[in-house]
């Protein structure tokens, strides 16, 4: 498994497991990130891909300094199950 990586020029973190592409799609503006959708292969499901890429993603947010607003229901709901990240939510 390689490690969550981010394709500005796709606006998605992506995370490559044997072959396929999960990913998490998002707008830019300053200071704030909007995740949109965040997709994981049928060949995938049942492995908690979607969440090593939602904490990945979220883990390079935080670094950047960046706001979230989760408009994908995954990463918002990942964000509720988890406390840790629920600072990063935008006012």
């Amino acid at each position: 498994m390689s490690e969550v990586k981010d394709n500005p020029e796709k606006h998605q973190f992506e995370l490559i497991v044997d072959g396929h592409i999960a990913l998490a799609a998002y707008r830019l503006k300053p200071g704030v990130i909007t995740f949109t959708h965040t997709e994981v292969p049928a060949a995938l499901g049942g492995r908690g891909i979607g969440s090593l890429l939602a904490k990945a993603a979220l883990d390079q947010v935080r670094q950047r300094g960046l706001k979230v607003v989760p408009l994908c229901p995954f990463i918002k709901a990942y964000i509720e199950k988890h406390a840790d990240y629920q600072d990063l939510l935008a006012q």
